[in-house]
This record gives structure tokens, sequence and C-alpha cells, in this order.
């Protein structure tokens, strides 16, 4: 009990000999005053509050009615987000931007009358791989005046019939008559008056089917 009593003490003298040391601070130290807002600022804030009190108050007036048209609002939205994301799912596509995609591909119609023209005259000489093959030059030299970053110099004929870029007219009839050039070029099979004919079709087809719409 002495020892307990004896260490007591020391840590009671040491504890005073801490406190009496003026180099470590206990008293409570006061907090410096919080800074005056500038005049200015108070004077914006109470400019901006005159301001948008109308504002508040018709909205604070209005609010049960207003808080209807803001959720309908809200529903709208949702729902056109949600079929945006489903209608893809569903296949359905825009008709309008069907035919303006059509109309933004199809070649100018005096334009595609005089390629028809000439293509004519080599196929009437027999020449139906010229004349097949001058339809896909043509055609490759629109795809790239409508969208230059889609045809570089190794795209290949193949490729441009696969573009998704391309509206369904435009795909059926490329394909058509890249498929007889490819054939012609690779396999080393002549074309003839039938190869011709698909080809001048589909291109026509295409090419010329907003002179009816």
């Amino acid at each position: 009990m002495t020892t307990g009593a004896g260490e007591l003490a020391k840590a009671a003298d040491a504890w005073d000999a801490t406190r009496a040391d003026q180099s470590i601070q206990f008293a409570p130290l006061k907090a410096p005053p919080a800074p005056e807002e500038p005049a200015w600022l108070k004077a914006l804030f109470d400019w901006l509050g005159e301001l948008f009190r109308p504002v508040g108050r018709a909205l604070g007036e209005s609010w049960p009615v207003l808080k209807w048209v803001l959720l309908a609002i809200a529903i709208i939205a949702i729902g056109y987000l949600i079929w945006r994301l489903v209608a893809p799912m569903l296949g359905w596509t825009p008709e309008k931007r069907e035919e303006e995609d059509e109309e933004t591909w199809a070649p100018d119609h005096s334009v595609a009358i005089a390629l028809l023209e000439d293509a004519d005259r080599l196929a009437s000489e027999g020449r139906f791989d010229a004349a097949t093959h001058l339809l896909l030059q043509r055609s490759v030299g629109h795809i790239a005046d409508v969208r230059p970053d889609l045809v570089d110099p190794s795209t290949t004929a193949r490729e441009l019939a696969g573009l998704a870029a391309l509206p369904d007219g435009a795909r059926n009839a490329f394909s058509t008559i890249a498929s007889r050039v490819e054939r012609s070029l690779f396999a080393l099979s002549p074309l003839d008056q039938n190869d011709w004919s698909a080809a001048r079709a589909a291109y026509s087809e295409f090419a010329l089917a907003r002179i009816g719409r």
C-alpha cells in the first residue's frame, strides 16, 4: 500500500510540475472572430433575393399543380427513353428517316441517267463486264462523295457492300453490282446479258426510285 501511495504522490508531483511549465499552453484559446461579410456581397444577396422572391412565391402558390406537371414530364421522358432503347430490338425504324437516307445516298437524277447511258453504250457493244464495272466505279465514287470517311484506297467492294451506314436500297443495289464485278475480275468469268440486266436493274431501282415518290 505504501508503494502505491508513493507512486500516486510522484504522479501528482509530476503533473504539478507539468502544469507549472510556462512553455506549455493549458489555457483555452479564443477563436478568432468570424470575418465580416463584405458589404457588396450582402448587397448582391439582397438584390438576388428581391429578384427571385416573386418567382419563389409563384412556385410556392402553384406547387400543387406544378408537381403533377413535372411528374408527367418525367414519365414522358422516361417512356421516350425506354422506347428508343426497345424500338430497335423490335425492328422498328422511323420511315421518314429511311426515306431521307435513301434521298441522301441516291445520286442526282441527271447523273444517274448519264451513267446509265454510258453503261448502256458499252453493253450494246457486248462489253457487259465493262458496263457493269462502270456502274460499280461510279457507285463507289458517289459513296465517297456522301461519306468520304467510309472509302479509302484499300476498301474493297465486298466491304462497301456490307456497310451498315448504307440504307437498304443502296446496299442491295451495290451488292448486286459488286458481286458480279467480283466474279468477273477474280473468278475470270465473263459477264453475260443476264448479269448486266440484273446489275442495271438494281442500280436503276435505287438511283431512280425517288422519281416515283
